[in-house]
């Protein structure tokens, strides 16, 4: 069936307002106002040029320089063809293209006069003429439409037809379906219609003086008409059947070609060369035409059509190639002060602009090769992993126009051509001619194994002879991929040539431009899984039917490159091709969300084939793999020497490769093929010259992931790698690919000290090889090092904050790997410190939306120094330190799981160390880790070094149990416990495998890091409860995998983990931990120098507090009982162990010690002369009964035994300073006790007295029943306590308390003390600021308080001696003035080496200087009262209603203890 010819004439004569002398059919201005209401609309629509600014009023001379005010007449002329379906005219169908064509054209031509009325305000609306012809009528052709505008222009009287400028459009089609048809059948009718419009153009150029003439291309306008988007066009003559996605690309090529074509014959014609006369081709091109997938319906109204021709007529020749879309299709461009005309060729310079036709230059693409080894096999391999280039035999390419090869050997500036596939140069599946002038990875191939088959010869699509096995096919995506498996195999199956089982393969699979080009079309079906799993698909036909085969899947690029080439304007491109076959790359802004969208997708498509190949699924069998080449990656724009995109890489339409970058790519995949796994090139450089690697003679095999593990890599075989399909906001549902941040806290252990290191390379030690540490180390990748942050990235690629190469903390290459070599537990904060702010600070990372893995591991620099001094590295500091550390941590990161990892226990290192004397620097070991190296075996000190490493140990285990930091949703600290037990690689000989440690023997070598970080790796995805707590140095740990049932890292939380119930507390002893306890080596003569095994006496005053009253339970309401035996600072009942007094750590020192209190009676009260309710004025008579006591006792040698006496008085003094407040101030309070205190100094020699400071009551307030109700106690106890704390009396209370304590402070430093070197009064301020202990429901903890509420427990007794004894170990000035009541075994301090002796006023250096002076410039010494001192008793019950008060107030808030 042949053309519908659709005719019509329209002159619009703009100088009257009658009707013209055009043919004007009645009722035609009702037809227009019926079809289209916009165009009575467009008088009010929004016009922002301003006329006055476009230069001078007089008429133009040239059409070249032709403003929209000189047009005074506008006219057109068409003739628009239709193919019917099914070669049968449809009544429906002819009625609608009679009445289109006539609407479409006429419609625009009205609205573009409209448009130009607006710069000749004068010009009136038009009247319209036009007659429709009935097809066949070969009379009334486009050449008579054209005589008859002409006749009635001459013909108008208001119309000077000599002078006046006129514009006509010239409206034509080209819908057939040449497209598709080979270039030639393509180029015949292009021909032929370019034929008959330039008669007519020639016709118009011969008659008509004065005109613009526009050639106006409405062939996408008909394609996606109403009609056209309803039915299929029928074959005609000339149709070629082609798949959808090539006919895509065939139309939009064609469609270009032609009208390039026009343009430059145009541009190059006679109609260019005169003054009075131009044509100007105007192409109409709609963006919702181009993409198949959208739903809304093109724009068909005249008003856009007129707009966008309108737009076209404003932009330079050459420059037209920008489609137009819904959202600019109402947006109106004004000519330029500087260009105020309509565009023609000439004033475009378009004939400058046009490229330089180049000669294809034939073999410059070539390479060659030379490989000292080119030989197969020995014998035919059976494992891929052993598989050599010369053993291949097969190759094929699966792919799409890439891989086809389409346009590869088109001549610059030959469109039309890239509809060619030139599959013989294709990179992966080409093979015209050899390598010398073609390189494709199948010549190279050929260099090694001439015999290669399967690769694709000259052009053609993938059913044509010479395309063998590369059945790529233009245009196909990643669900095509399968068909394509499917008959590649099939082909591979029936070639007689092929032997199928015993040949080896070669299949090149790269995909994933054009699902990239139509994502924003429809987002979810070119998901990432979607894609992905689609290539899945194809993997599992390959994998499940091909034996012997290696597969290469290379990356999808990253595409965004493409809007280098379609954005500079200085390179020439047909961006009208490149805007169509990839919209969604090039059509949106650069900081549009759109194309942020799209960055994320491409890299989750490269994400997701490394997740799906690195699973290890097409590892099952010996002779099958695929491996991932990735050298599209990254890839950069290869640019030319002016710095501009270099098009010769690409084919004449700027978005295929030509020859040249096919050549790059096949060398960039067989370099990629020969590096191991985790060291393949990411970034190809198209600019450098081509390089060819050779097999490497060690290891002349493909590299495969099994094969590529060396060294100290590892393989992850884990299938789920993706991300949780939402950041997650829980800890608890934390994914490994989650992870964002990783980052490092610790010693050198952590820093890398010495992990690269030659085994006799001992200086090398202190060399920090932080990219191999185990938990943040990033060098090479996990096939050649393992560590965490190596493993991570097999989730996810984008990893930050691991280190590489090595340099201490403070260089940039460590990040966030902070540990510095021999850090201490109190250094941990400051790490920290920097840490946070290195994240906060970092551009790279969003501090707050990134999840971050944080691993700390500290203790044994701590231990390696314990022996020093054991109060500084005691456990209780320990746990203190680690605490502020975290609480850090806590406070101030979000999104943040923390590994707190369990230290090796130093008797490994000492096994390690002093089991190795030939090999180990044995002499260096007191430098290298004195406390654990130099104590003897069995000796005391190294039990203690043990006791003290349990108790760290404990320590970590009790802050993470606490529930302290599992309060937030986004943070958690975890105990990882693999290093708890470390089991040492022993050689088949018995002796030691050197081999994991580094050469000072202490440190850890690569080999043991690579273990380290798979234990931590295994540890942190096994549920809490069931963790390994053991590390075999030398066992084959393979890194563990998230299931699908447990996908997240382990929390306490997501292992339905409850922390085990603390054991019940059997008693209220310590653990003896010091390594200093011997006596002086004689009888000190200074008390100054008396150490605490000197002590031979004790002895005690007060009140009940030291009487010990009510420290064990009682029925309510019975008599208390005096507990002397359990008194803080004398009793001696049991053992340190059971019991925690004064007298019972003092044992530990001299087990002979006289003096102390046992069990309840007073025959067995010893040197205990404390009295139930005693006040400050008896203690001169308390004094003198000591004194007696000791002077009768037989066991005492009063001159030579040194004595320690404690003091403490004061609280029933303020209890009852409420019954009568003249009655004691201050000042008696402090006179009473100095008469003691005199009494002790002029009776007793050899005597050290402690003075412990009263606590303050003032903060005891009224309560309200209960056990400890306030009436109760105030009348048995304390009548203060009765009374409100707001009260007059209760604030007098504390300023009396204030002034006693300060009283009794400066009391301890006068000069009558200082006299005799045998005598010294201490001043112990424990009791000033005292924190009360909080009970798990937030309460104060009352079992620190006897059934009264207001004398001790046993437990509280315990907490006031070890309080005392710390102070006493205290330098003067530097006590500590408060008491943290919280149980722990380990709080005791001891004596150092270098401060082995009770601390005094005169060995407290450089205080002394100070004392010299005066007690008045002691400003340090006098205790000031702030928040107040421990509570008794109900005091205690008062400040936790208190408490409970704040925290109802500040809700958030979580303290364990409160500081009164």
């Amino acid at each position: 069936m042949g053309l519908w010819p659709r005719f019509f004439l329209l002159g619009l004569l703009l100088l009257g307002q009658g009707t013209t002398q055009a043919h004007t059919s009645a009722g035609g201005n009702a037809l227009e106002e019926q079809l289209w209401p916009e165009l009575q609309t467009l008088k009010n629509f929004p016009f922002q040029c301003n006329q006055k600014r476009l230069g001078s009023s007089q008429p133009s001379t040239s059409v070249h320089s032709l403003r929209p005010s000189d047009i005074k007449f506008v006219a057109a002329i068409g003739n628009v063809e239709i193919h019917p379906d099914s070669g049968t005219v449809d009544v429906e169908m002819h009625k609608w293209a009679e009445k289109w064509s006539q609407q479409v054209c006429t419609g625009v031509v009205t609205v573009l006069s409209d448009i130009i009325r607006r710069f000749s305000p004068s010009l009136p609306r038009p009247e319209y003429a036009g007659k429709t012809v009935r097809p066949g009528a070969s009379a009334e052709d486009l050449q008579n439409q054209a005589k008859e505008l002409v006749r009635s222009m001459k013909e108008n009287q208001e119309l000077d037809f000599q002078k006046d400028w006129k514009l006509i459009s010239v409206f034509f089609s080209n819908t057939s379906q040449s497209h598709l048809c080979p270039s030639a059948q393509q180029q015949r009718h292009v021909t032929g219609g370019m034929d008959k419009l330039t008669r007519i153009l020639d016709y118009l150029h011969q008659e008509v003086p004065k005109a613009f003439v526009n050639l106006v291309d409405l062939s996408e306008v008909l394609r996606v008409s109403r009609w056209h988007l309803r039915t299929r066009l029928s074959p005609t003559a000339e149709r070629c059947r082609l798949s959808e996605e090539t006919s895509r690309l065939s139309q939009v090529v064609t469609q270009w070609s032609y009208q390039d074509s026009w343009e430059r014959l145009l541009a190059s014609s006679k109609y260019s060369e005169q003054e009075s006369f131009t044509v100007v081709f105007q192409p109409f091109f709609y963006e919702l035409a181009l993409s198949p997938f959208l739903r809304q319906r093109p724009l068909e109204d005249p008003t856009t059509l007129a707009l966008s021709l309108w737009n076209s007529m404003m932009e330079p020749a050459g420059q037209k190639g920008e489609p137009f879309s819904a959202k600019e299709s109402r947006l109106v461009k004004c000519p330029s002060q500087e260009k105020p005309y309509l565009f023609t060729y000439r004033n475009s310079n378009y004939l400058l602009r046009l490229p330089k036709p180049h000669e294809k230059l034939e073999a410059r693409d070539g390479v060659e090769v030379r490989c000292p080894d080119k030989d197969p096999s020995d014998t035919v391999p059976t494992s891929v992993h052993r598989l050599k280039l010369a053993d291949i035999k097969v190759l094929g390419a699966l792919g799409d126009s890439l891989t086809a090869g389409n346009g590869a050997g088109s001549k610059p500036g030959n469109v039309l051509d890239v509809l060619t596939q030139y599959r013989g140069l294709s990179w992966s599946g080409g093979g015209d001619h050899n390598l010398s002038s073609v390189t494709t990875l199948a010549n190279i191939l050929r260099e090694f194994s001439p015999s290669l088959k399967g690769f694709s010869v000259g052009t053609g699509t993938q059913n044509s002879p010479g395309a063998f096995l590369n059945q790529a096919v233009a245009g196909d995506r990643a669900e095509d991929l399968p068909v394509q498996a499917r008959k590649l195999v099939d082909l591979m199956k029936n070639d007689m040539k092929i032997n199928f089982q015993e040949d080896w393969k070669i299949i090149t699979l790269f995909i994933g431009g054009n699902d990239l080009c139509d994502f924003c079309d429809d987002p979810v079906h070119y998901s990432p899984q979607n894609f992905v799993d689609n290539i899945g698909k194809a993997l599992d036909i390959l994998h499940a039917e091909v034996p012997r085969a290696f597969v290469n899947l290379v990356k999808v690029l990253e595409i965004i490159n493409l809007r280098q080439l379609y954005l500079e304007k200085k390179v020439s491109c047909p961006r009208i091709i490149l805007r169509s076959l990839c919209p969604c790359v090039l059509k949106f802004d650069d900081d549009s969300a759109e194309l942020a969208s799209l960055i994320e997708v491409n890299k989750k498509y490269q994400e997701g084939t490394h997740h799906l190949v690195e699973s290890g699924r097409y590892d099952t069998r010996e002779d099958f793999t695929v491996v991932v080449q990735p050298f599209f990656e990254k890839v950069d724009m290869p640019k030319t020497s002016e710095g501009l995109p270099d098009s010769s890489f690409f084919a004449p339409d700027c978005f295929h490769f030509s020859s040249k970058a096919h050549a790059h790519a096949a060398s960039a995949l067989w370099n990629n093929m020969l590096q191991p796994v985790g060291q393949k090139t990411t970034r190809h450089n198209f600019e450098n010259k081509i390089n060819i690697t050779c097999p490497n003679q060690a290891w002349p095999f493909l590299s495969t992931y099994r094969n590529s593990v060396q060294g100290h890599g590892s393989q992850l075989l884990c299938e789920d790698r993706m991300p949780s399909a939402s950041p997650p906001t829980s800890v608890h549902a934390l994914r490994p690919a989650d992870i964002q941040v990783v980052a490092a806290l610790g010693d050198s252990l952590t820093a890398g000290n010495g992990i690269g290191s030659q085994p006799d390379d001992l200086l090398d030690v202190t060399t920090q090889y932080r990219g191999l540490s185990y938990s943040s180390g990033g060098d090479g990748s996990l096939e050649t090092v393992t560590t965490l942050p190596n493993i991570l990235r097999k989730f996810n690629r984008n990893l930050k904050g691991y280190a590489v190469g090595t340099g201490d903390a403070s260089e940039t290459n460590a990040f966030l790997n902070q540990a510095v070599p021999q850090a201490k537990a109190e250094e941990l904060t400051s790490q920290v410190q920097t840490l946070v702010q290195r994240m906060k600070d970092d551009h790279s990372m969003r501090f707050h939306e990134d999840w971050k893995v944080i691993t700390v591991l500290i203790g044994g620099s701590d231990l390696c120094d314990y022996c020093t001094d054991s109060n500084l590295y005691s456990a209780a500091n320990f746990f203190d330190r680690l605490r502020n550390a975290l609480d850090i941590l806590h406070r101030e990161v979000p999104r943040a799981l923390v590994n707190l990892v369990d230290f090796m226990n130093p008797s490994i290192m000492r096994q390690v160390f002093l089991g190795n004397p030939d090999k180990c620097p044995v002499q260096q070991a007191s430098a290298l880790c004195n406390c654990v190296l130099t104590p003897r075996d069995s000796s005391q000190e190294l039990a203690r070094l043990e006791a003290i490493t349990q108790a760290y140990q404990s320590s970590m285990r009790e802050l993470v149990e606490s529930g302290r930091y599992d309060t937030r949703e986004d943070f958690s600290v975890v105990l990882q416990p693999f290093f708890h037990n470390v089991q040492l690689p022993i050689l088949p000989d018995g002796r030691l495998d050197m081999t994991f440690f580094a050469p000072d023997c202490i440190h850890p070598s690569q080999k043991s890091h690579s273990q380290l970080s798979r234990a931590l790796w295994a540890n942190m995805l096994e549920p809490l409860g069931r963790k390994t707590d053991t590390l075999n140095l030398t066992a084959d740990i393979p890194l563990s995998c998230p299931t699908p049932n447990e996908p997240f890292l382990r929390t306490p939380r997501n292992s339905n983990y409850t922390y085990s119930t603390k054991p019940a507390i059997e008693n209220w002893g310590s653990d003896f931990l010091c390594m200093e306890w011997n006596q002086s080596s004689s009888v000190p003569t200074s008390v100054h120098k008396l150490r605490p095994a000197d002590i031979k006496v004790v002895a005690a005053l007060g009140d009940s507090l030291t009487t010990a009253l009510g420290a064990h339970p009682g029925k309510f309401g019975d008599l208390p009982t005096s507990w002397r035996g359990l008194s803080w600072s004398i009793g001696g009942d049991g053992t340190l162990e059971t019991h925690t007094t004064l007298p019972n750590i003092l044992r530990k020192f001299n087990p002979s010690i006289l003096g102390f209190s046992t069990g309840t009676q007073e025959d067995t009260a010893g040197l205990n002369a404390a009295v139930k309710g005693a006040r400050a004025r008896d203690m001169p008579a308390q004094a003198r009964d000591l004194v007696e006591r000791m002077k009768k006792s037989p066991e005492i040698n009063l001159e030579k035994d040194w004595k320690l006496i404690t003091l403490f008085i004061g609280s029933n003094d303020l209890c009852h300073y409420c019954e009568n407040q003249e009655a004691l101030p201050a000042e008696e309070y402090v006179q009473h006790i100095q008469q003691a205190l005199d009494i002790l100094y002029e009776e007793l020699p050899r005597a050290f007295i402690n003075v412990v400071e009263i606590m303050e009551l003032a903060g005891l307030h009224q309560g309200q029943g209960g056990k400890c109700d306030m009436q109760v106690v105030a009348q048995s106890s304390c009548a203060c306590l009765g009374r409100t704390q707001s009260s007059r009396e209760m604030q007098e209370l504390k300023k009396v308390n204030w002034n006693f304590q300060s009283g009794i402070s400066r009391l301890t430093y006068q000069q009558q003390y200082l006299q005799r070197e045998d005598f010294a009064v201490v001043l112990q301020p424990f009791f000033q600021n005292t924190l009360i202990p909080l009970n798990s429901r937030g309460g104060a903890d009352l079992t620190f308080f006897s059934d009264d509420c207001f004398h001790f427990s046993e437990r509280g007794h315990a907490e006031m001696a070890i309080a005392l004894w710390n102070n006493m170990l205290e330098p003067v000035g530097q006590k500590t003035t408060s008491n943290n009541f919280t149980h722990s075994r380990t709080k005791l301090k001891c004596p150092s080496p270098e401060s082995p002796y009770l601390h005094t006023l005169g060995n407290s250096q450089p205080l002394q200087d100070q004392a010299d002076a005066g007690p008045g410039v002691l400003s340090w010494a006098v205790p000031v009262a702030a928040g107040g001192g421990l509570a008794c008793g109900i005091g205690a019950v008062m400040a936790w209603r208190a408490m409970r008060g704040r925290q109802r107030e500040h809700p958030a808030m979580s303290l364990n203890t409160m500081s009164f």
